[in-house]
């Protein structure tokens, strides 16, 4: 016999749904495709590989349905071998924001070191280490490069994404071109023709994404160039369970020897029980530019023959060409254990433009990752770039799509959509920039007579670590509303930042918040500050509020109630607050400060000094206080002083549609 009755509300359905918040607020009218009519879509994403893939699970998690939304790729499945392995700290800090990395945190290699190994004056040793750094040098909450295979990384996102999309990816899929066509629809100017299994039709869309690798369909059909140059210099790559006595198998290692250069990158551990090993191996071999991908005009070769003097590169001469590298150490694969393995030239290109508008200057078709910037493997930037791209893009378009920017008088009707070009085309050039040089070090021999010195390969690394790892990228703050750097210099009064060491944490608007641990004072749970900036789509005001917070009167009482009415005039749930307090002179209840914190942040108000000193790392004066607002790719916007809510109001009203007075 029960000894209890239960009860359930119909609204309890709506409190398990598997998503981290609800889907962003619409202001612009909801879409509904019109029957017997052509096929439409407000976003269509071409390309399910990292970048692909990444901007259409948060596309899905912000609100768009399977109506809206469609993701196509000519692969029947996610990659199975090969291409990218490499996840950097910042990649990993958003994967953690989606609560995503728990596989690739448990299950992927940790490189915390690197190892440089170089000619040994001992000629019997003929190699010998002469360093080992960190691995990760700027601050981040993960100190580690993963190593996982790419196709793992697809099939967590593409897992995670049914649980928003019913369709998932539309696979056997492929692109056969674009165009903008505004007299057959304005409101939805771009028609894809594709081909589903075979099948040809056109679909129109709001607009397009083209996340499709470095033959891009989307970026020639948009007659997009990629530019740049091919470097002599050809590798081979190879996936293998080693057999091997060198000590360093288990470290990444750049290898200089005098029979030339090697990459060690540890993997993961697989089904067999055994660990992976991916070696990139310098073939003493030149090729010419590949057709495929050199600018229009450029002079020197054929495709045919770039192809024809790479498919002389054999796997048998890889592993030769790396055993004699490594000598005196031995390493050769496991019987049949060579997972995958090819021959490539190091090239690096980026297109000027990433966006193409139609004739009212709209942003109407994209390109992201390899479609837009093309670079060597040895960087580890393959995936994370491309699907920082997309991390960036993807609230910036909803933002767009769901009317929540604000209108513009300016230029372009579109000034929050095209920060997409001024930001990532910016970092991809850095990119291009830094691979080159690092790529041709590689590339080079070491000693003195050789002009490299493996100090100077070292410095190489160390001043590149900050931007490899993703925790050092800084957004350009001219012609862009999205960063705002008045009055942070350092050296004034008037600013509410002190230092300059950005890679260590100091708060400068263009970069990522550093992650820093605090204490809850609801339920003293100890909390890393990114896990109240999941990606949801949201903008945060973060209020480091001063110590005279337990005054009534006083500033931070003040901005704390000014902030409340400032979130009030815009839509409901897009910004949210993060509260801190710096060590006070007495302990204190939820009645000695203002009420608002309470209604508004009671489960994202903390102790800023019990465990981490977020006020010393973000550089703010306990006695001052700060107040940031953070957007929802986890870069700060605009820092002020406690009291300016004048300037922030400024900002976000440049960022975000208000929908009623002050």
């Amino acid at each position: 016999m029960p000894v209890f009755t239960e009860n359930a509300s119909s609204s309890r359905d709506l409190r398990v749904l598997p998503s981290f918040a609800p889907p962003l607020p619409r202001l612009a009218p909801t879409f509904e495709p019109e029957n017997n009519s052509e096929e439409k879509y407000e976003v269509l994403v071409v390309g399910a590989g990292p970048s692909g893939l990444m901007l259409t699970l948060l596309l899905a998690r912000y609100g768009l349905t399977d109506k809206s939304l469609l993701c196509i790729d000519a692969k029947p499945s996610t990659l199975k071998s090969g291409q990218a392995d490499g996840i950097q700290p910042r990649t990993l800090e958003v994967l953690k924001t989606l609560g995503i990395s728990d596989e690739i945190e448990n299950e992927a290699c940790q490189m915390w070191q690197f190892a440089f190994w170089n000619p040994s004056s001992n000629t019997e040793k003929i190699i010998e280490r002469t360093a080992v750094v960190p691995e990760i040098i700027p601050a981040a909450r993960f100190k580690y490069e993963a190593t996982i295979h790419q196709g793992r990384v697809e099939r967590i996102m593409e897992t995670d994404l049914l649980r928003y999309s019913a369709r998932g990816v539309l696979r056997n899929t492929s692109l056969i071109d674009v165009c903008i066509d505004e007299q057959g629809d304005a409101e939805f100017p771009v028609v894809a023709r594709i081909s589903v299994d075979g099948v040809e039709k056109s679909v129109r869309t709001k607009h397009l994404v083209g996340a499709d690798g470095a033959h891009s369909v989307v970026r020639r059909s948009m007659e997009l160039k990629l530019e740049g140059e091919s470097l002599d210099h050809i590798w081979g790559v190879v996936d293998l369970v080693a057999e091997t006595d060198f000590p360093d198998i288990r470290r990444r290692c750049a290898i200089h020897s005098p029979a030339g250069s090697v990459m060690v990158i540890p993997r993961e551990r697989i089904v067999t029980g055994e660990y992976l090993t991916r070696l990139y191996v310098h073939v003493p071999e030149t090729v010419v530019p590949d057709a495929d991908q050199m600018v229009d005009g450029d002079e020197g070769g054929s495709c045919e023959d770039a192809r024809s003097r790479r498919s002389k590169i054999t796997l048998e001469g890889i592993l030769k060409q790396a055993a004699d590298a490594m000598k005196p150490y031995s390493i050769r694969p496991k019987e049949g254990a060579v997972d995958w393995w090819a021959a490539y030239q190091i090239g690096q290109r980026v297109s000027p433009e990433f966006i193409v508008k139609d004739a009212k200057r709209v942003a109407r078709v994209f390109i992201s990752g390899d479609a837009c910037h093309t670079h060597s493997p040895k960087a580890g930037q393959g995936m994370n770039v491309s699907m920082m791209d997309s991390y960036n893009l993807a609230w910036k378009l909803i933002y767009h799509i769901n009317g929540l920017t604000p209108s513009s008088s300016s230029d372009s009707p579109t000034p929050i959509l095209d920060t997409y070009q001024t930001e990532r085309h910016e970092i991809a050039q850095q990119l291009i920039d830094f691979d080159r040089k690092f790529s041709t070090m590689f590339s080079g021999k070491m000693g003195a007579t050789e002009g490299l010195t493996q100090e100077e390969f070292q410095q190489a690394f160390r001043l590149g670590n900050g931007f490899t790892s993703g925790c050092g990228v800084e957004y350009p703050e001219h012609r862009n509303p999205l960063v705002v750097r008045e009055n942070l210099d350092c050296n004034s009064d008037s600013s509410p930042i002190r230092g300059t060491d950005y890679l260590s944490g100091i708060i400068r608007p263009g970069r990522r918040l550093l992650n820093v641990k605090l204490l809850r004072h609801a339920d003293g749970w100890q909390r890393d500050i990114h896990d109240d900036i999941p990606s949801t789509g949201r903008f945060r005001l973060l209020v480091l509020t001063s110590t005279d917070v337990l005054d009534r009167k006083s500033a931070s009482a003040e901005t704390l109630t000014k902030i409340s009415q400032l979130v009030s005039q815009f839509p409901a749930s897009v910004i949210e607050q993060i509260v801190l307090h710096p060590a006070l002179h007495r302990p204190f209840e939820w009645d000695d400060i203002p009420a608002c914190v309470k209604q508004n942040a009671e489960m994202r108000f903390y102790d800023g000094s019990a465990l981490d000193d977020a006020y010393g790392i973000y550089g703010v004066d306990p006695a001052k206080g700060a107040l940031a607002v953070i957007r929802p790719d986890g870069y700060v916007g605009v820092v002020v002083r406690l009291n300016e809510i004048v300037r922030v109001e400024e900002y976000l009203k440049g960022c975000i549609r208000t929908i009623c007075a002050m």
